[in-house]
């Protein structure tokens, strides 16, 4: 018994879903004798290339034609269905992609069509074609003989030739829309009596990635399954596939905000036995999604399977901002990078919820950049610990005596920072940011200083007290004005910078700052340079 996908490909221009423009073009140059000699049709797998390649040469030998709705019943049609047909010859240019192979069709193309009009060659993977068999080619595309058509299918336009290209017409076959699958696969369930919901054949589009083949496919390996009754239980079994609830109910949590609902959420997924790699790809295709209704104003036709998903998806994209909205893709994208390298995909997807839930935790600069874009927005801040509580600053706002109290541009007015962040993110952020702008020597002086104190706007940097040469130095616009920046790009607020020297504390001889004579010393070692005699 053959496949569903080889028993229901299309067997005319009629059946064919989803191009559109291709089947059109084709009928008009078929209905006014305009048909041409050679025909890239380009796409990804799946698409149904092959399968208009042989609809075309239906068209072409059919005996009523040439025509635009061969009958199927003449002999040529079957031979040509069934792939017997002496006429239609169809190639693997993966495995014929050698000049002898070309050669032979060179041989054979001066020969008359058996018992139709044309000669149809179809290569399927022409892209593996050696430029040597492509060039034995070239003059037989350009000028061939009356009765010749030829069809290359690839799966990659980049890698044919632009010469070839150049002499043929090319048509580039899109991956159907989620509402055309779902048509499709409604169409064979209906014909093979084959019991399945809406919403399970919509699982079931979902999971073929744009390709036909892949979808029929899996819809053919589930009704084997569970002899012929599609269940969405079932379809979630089989494929791993994450129901549009769960996806639904993560990014309610991430809007409210909730860290811990969202991780015991997510500890009950996996209990369940879902796939969380599964789990990061679907829940980045449904923040496309919601990022696509953001920017366009509507939810896109192909982005949902049903109006009453539609809606869900229209309401979710007003409550998530986007600036979480990508925050999150950028987040998962590390989890989707550790599948790659075989890693397990729990531990980044739990932290990317967290990063997203409670941005004041994340210091690093892309948590910055997100949280002063959420404001820009007009966003309030998460409720943290770390944050104070918004109305004080509403009732300072209020009085009119003090400056700082008056409303701020957004860089100034950047999330509430503490001493303790700074002081933990010293090291770890702000010193290799110094470095990207100041160089390693500016990085270097300023590792001997820590945070001692945030008093307003104005932040003290306190040096050992033997250090009093790389006060000095810091003190240097040359040195500050970096420190400046990247304080600014890590916190998101200017701040004033003091320097002084603390107290003498008791401390072995190995802790003491190199002083000025070792620190030349160091930089001469490090830069490979020698002090200038004046």
């Amino acid at each position: 018994m053959a496949a569903l996908y080889r028993k229901y490909r299309p067997q005319s221009f009629a059946e064919v879903v989803g191009q559109e423009a291709v089947v059109r073009t084709l009928s008009n140059a078929i209905g006014t004798d305009a048909v041409r000699q050679a025909y890239l049709f380009a796409g990804p797998r799946g698409t149904g290339k092959t399968s208009m390649a042989r609809i075309l040469a239906k068209c072409l030998n059919c005996a009523q034609g040439p025509t635009t709705t061969p009958d199927g019943t003449c002999h040529t049609c079957r031979a040509i269905a069934a792939g017997t047909s002496l006429d239609v010859i169809e190639m693997d240019a993966a495995s014929q992609r050698g000049i002898d192979d070309i050669r032979e069709i060179r041989d054979r193309v001066v020969l008359q069509p058996v018992e139709g009009r044309y000669k149809v060659y179809i290569l399927d993977e022409a892209h593996q074609l050696t430029d040597a068999a492509w060039n034995a080619l070239l003059k037989l595309i350009e000028e061939p003989p009356p009765h010749l058509v030829f069809v290359f299918c690839t799966t990659d336009l980049s890698k044919v030739l632009p010469t070839v290209r150049s002499r043929c017409q090319t048509f580039v076959f899109q991956r159907p829309r989620l509402q055309d699958l779902v048509k499709v696969l409604r169409q064979i369930a209906d014909a093979e009596e084959i019991d399945a919901p809406d919403q399970a054949l919509a699982l079931v589009a979902r999971s073929g990635r744009g390709a036909y083949r892949d979808a029929v496919s899996t819809l053919d390996q589930l009704a084997s399954a569970t002899g012929n009754e599609v269940t969405v239980p079932a379809v979630l079994e089989l494929l791993g596939t994450v129901e549009e609830e769960a996806l639904f109910r993560l990014c309610d949590l991430v809007i409210d905000r909730d860290t811990a609902g969202a991780l015991t959420y997510l500890e009950e997924l996996a209990e369940r036995g879902y796939d969380l790699g599964r789990l990061v790809l679907d829940l980045i295709e449904h923040l496309r999604q919601l990022m696509l209704a953001q920017h366009l104003g509507d939810v896109p036709e192909s982005a949902a399977s049903s109006e009453e998903a539609r809606e869900r998806l229209r309401a979710q994209a007003g409550q998530l901002d986007e600036a979480t909205v990508l925050r999150l893709v950028d987040l998962l994208a590390v989890a989707v990078d550790d599948m790659r390298q075989g890693g397990d995909p729990r531990l980044p997807l739990e932290l990317a919820l967290v990063k997203v839930t409670r941005p004041a935790s994340d210091l690093a600069r892309e948590s910055i950049a997100f949280r002063l874009e959420r404001l820009e927005q007009g966003a309030a801040p998460a409720s943290t610990s770390s944050l104070p509580p918004p109305e004080p600053i509403a009732e300072a706002a209020d009085e009119p005596e003090p400056v700082a109290a008056a409303p701020v541009p957004v860089p100034v007015g950047a999330p509430a920072l503490e001493l303790s962040q700074l002081q933990e993110a010293w090291a770890r952020t702000v010193i290799p940011a110094v470095e990207e702008r100041g160089g390693i020597p500016t990085a270097s002086l300023l590792r001997e200083a820590h945070p001692a104190d945030l008093s307003g706007d104005t932040l003290t940097l306190e040096f050992p007290p033997s250090a009093q040469f790389h006060l000095d130095l810091a003190r240097d616009p040359k040195n500050a004005g970096p420190l400046a920046d990247a304080l600014y790009d890590v916190t998101g607020r200017r701040l004033e910078l003091a320097f002084e020297l603390g107290e003498a504390r008791e401390a072995a001889a190995d802790d003491e700052p190199a002083g000025e004579e070792e620190f030349v010393a160091q930089f001469q070692q490090t830069f490979d340079t020698r002090e200038r005699e004046s």
